[in-house]
Parts: C-alpha cells; sequence; structure tokens
C-alpha cells in the first residue's frame, strides 16, 4: 500500500487548478481527504468530480489568510478525519502592476494569503503530522520564487519567502518524521492570471495584458503538475520544479544570478522591460 493510499491528505485551494487536480488525483488513489478553498461553488465542484471510493472526504470553506478560521480547519479535520498524514498548501493568489502601482493594503492583502496562509497551516497541522509514523509537508512556491520578474515584486516576495520558509522547516524537521517538500511550478493552465486584483493604481489596460501574456507562457496542465507533485512526494523529494519551463529558469538563474532577467525580458517579448535591460549597464555576473 502506498502513502497516498493509507493516508490523509488536506489540500488548501482545492476548488480549481492544481488544488482540484491535487484532490481528484488523490481520491482516485483512495486518500481520504480534507479539501478546503474560499470558493464554495468551486470547491463544491471539485468535491462532486472526484472518483468515488470508501476514503472519507471532507470540504471546508476556508480564508486562508484568517488564522483563527485556520486554526478552527485543523481542529475539524482532527474531530473528522482522527489524523493527517499529507498537507499541500496550495492556495495562493495574484497581483497585477508594479510596485509603485499597488498599494500596501494590496501587498498585506497577497502576502497574508500566499505566505501567512502557508505558515498558519503548518503551525496548525503541524502536531497532527508529526504523531504518524510518517508526515509530509507540500508548499506550493513558484518558478517566481527562483527569478523575481519585473511587474511582480509582490508575487515574488510571498513565494520567495514561502521557499525560504519552507527550506529552513525542512532543516529543522529533517530529524522528524515529517518530510517537507517545495514546490516550484512553471507556467501552468490556471485561472490565477484572470482571478488576480488589479493593484490600486494600476492601468485597467495592464490586467488584459498579463492574462494575455500568462495563456501565452503557461503551457503545462494542472493534472499533470498535480501528478508530478504527488510523484516527488512518494519519493520524498525536497525540491519539485514543474515543467521544462522551470528547470530553463533554474538553471539560468545559477548560471546569471544578476542579469538572468536581461535574457528573460527578450524573450518574453516585452519590447519596454528589453529596451531598458539593453541600455541600463548590467552587472558582469
Amino acid at each position: 500500500m502506498s502513502f497516498l493510499s493509507s493516508g490523509v491528505a488536506v489540500v488548501t485551494g482545492a476548488g480549481s487548478g492544481i488544488g482540484r487536480a491535487l484532490a481528484q488525483r488523490l481520491a482516485a488513489a483512495s486518500s481520504a481527504l480534507a479539501i478546503a478553498d474560499i470558493d464554495e461553488a468551486g470547491l463544491e465542484q471539485t468535491a462532486q468530480s472526484l472518483a468515488k471510493n470508501s476514503a472519507l472526504v471532507t470540504t471546508h470553506v476556508l480564508d486562508v489568510a484568517q488564522e483563527e478560521s485556520v486554526k478552527s480547519f485543523a481542529a475539524d479535520v482532527s474531530a473528522r478525519h482522527g489524523r493527517v498524514t499529507l498537507l499541500i498548501n496550495n492556495a495562493g493568489v495574484a497581483l497585477h502592476g508594479n510596485f509603485e502601482e499597488v498599494s500596501l493594503d494590496d501587498l498585506r492583502w497577497l502576502m497574508d494569503i500566499n505566505f501567512w496562509g502557508t505558515v498558519y497551516s503548518v503551525k496548525h497541522f503541524l502536531a497532527l503530522l508529526k504523531r504518524e509514523p510518517r508526515g509530509h509537508i507540500v508548499n506550493l512556491s513558484s518558478v517566481f520564487g527562483l527569478i523575481a520578474p519585473a511587474g511582480q515584486a509582490a508575487y515574488a516576495a510571498s513565494k520567495f519567502a514561502v521557499r525560504g520558509f519552507t527550506e529552513a522547516l525542512r532543516h529543522e524537521l529533517a530529524p522528524t518524521n515529517v518530510c517537507v517538500s517545495c514546490v516550484h511550478p512553471g507556467g501552468i493552465r490556471t485561472s490565477i492570471a484572470e482571478h488576480a486584483r488589479l493593484g490600486a493604481e494600476t492601468p485597467a489596460a495592464r490586467r488584459e495584458e498579463g492574462i494575455a501574456r500568462f495563456q501565452k507562457l503557461a503551457r503545462t496542465p494542472p493534472e499533470t503538475a498535480a501528478a508530478v507533485i504527488l510523484r516527488g512526494v512518494e519519493r520524498r523529494e525536497p525540491r519539485i520544479l514543474i515543467g521544462i519551463d522551470a528547470y530553463q529558469v533554474d538553471v539560468l538563474q545559477r548560471l546569471r544570478p544578476a542579469t538572468y532577467w536581461k535574457s528573460l525580458a527578450r524573450r518574453l517579448k516585452d519590447p519596454g522591460v528589453a529596451s531598458k535591460a539593453n541600455t541600463v549597464k548590467q552587472p558582469t555576473r
């Protein structure tokens, strides 16, 4: 019996995208599930799409940005399932706009969900995970937790924070029964760009530009992403990259840590950024 089929998995952000695909794949593997999302309608659609099996599936409407809600969620899962073996922190949001165009409230909103939501979840589920012969935590960072593109100051900050938190957590929990994985997806075909908030002073046209660029670059289906993540869980991989674009970015960042954006701006065909990158003197490394 595999680790997945014998356990209880908690998945946040399960109302769509990667979260839904993870829930579907886990259900097909006969895992018990506690799925959560702030979008009640999307969460119900996910629940209805799951393969029928004898394992218990519970749904939880949850705002991960509210610590008390996450604490209550953990208590509810404990009461209804009795245990947790796998925690996947997948809930996340995006924000359109350069740093000067977004407000501090916009930044706080994004960080509360992407970073603090992850921290709250780990904090309140860790005791349950440590009771098991084997527990596993999966935190979703991003390819923008490896690089920081122009126009993504807020999102990259949150995903670099998730990466740093996850790596330190992995080192701290190394002597225990709990494995920790950090996931860096490249372009995944989800609705995150369409649902992204428009910054307080971001021109409305920027939303459509951002969505169009995302749709052009997002090539990996969420089902593929879910399969890669769960294969990584089975193999206890500490670092999981998804998509050839993620591997390419990882290599480029290692080779050119200070100047990778000059190459990426051209590749993304953003004339304004590329032109600026060509006229500003760049470090040699």
